[in-house]
């Protein structure tokens, strides 16, 4: 099995894998910023599945204080629509609902 995949989650060699990594718009899947910190998610196109069970984990989000890159929670996973959901979901738990991350309100 490879340890490469396309986006699609197409096996890919390691030379089409790094063809694809120099590109930065095709690795880069959202980034949002607030406050305080910023939600990243990025395709790795190598498998970080080290379990060795399940599906290979391809996608990956941070999140960091503007400031710095000391990652503050990561999420790992399988699919492009899994990615884009779990980038959602940071954002809304690190960017949009917690009030201490939050833009402030302008009606305050």
């Amino acid at each position: 099995m490879s340890d490469y995949f396309d986006k699609n989650g197409n096996p890919m060699t390691l030379m089409e894998w790094a063809a694809k990594f120099e590109d930065f718009d095709y690795k880069v899947v959202a980034s949002d910023e607030g406050k305080v910190y910023r939600v990243s998610t990025v395709w790795l196109g190598i498998n970080h599945n080290f379990a060795g069970a399940g599906p290979p984990l391809i996608f990956e989000s941070m999140v960091f204080p503007l400031d710095s890159f000391e990652d503050q929670d990561c999420r790992r996973y399988s699919t492009l629509d899994d990615a884009l959901a779990g980038h959602a979901e940071l954002v809304s738990e690190w960017l949009v609902k917690s009030p201490v991350y939050a833009e402030p309100d302008p009606e305050d």
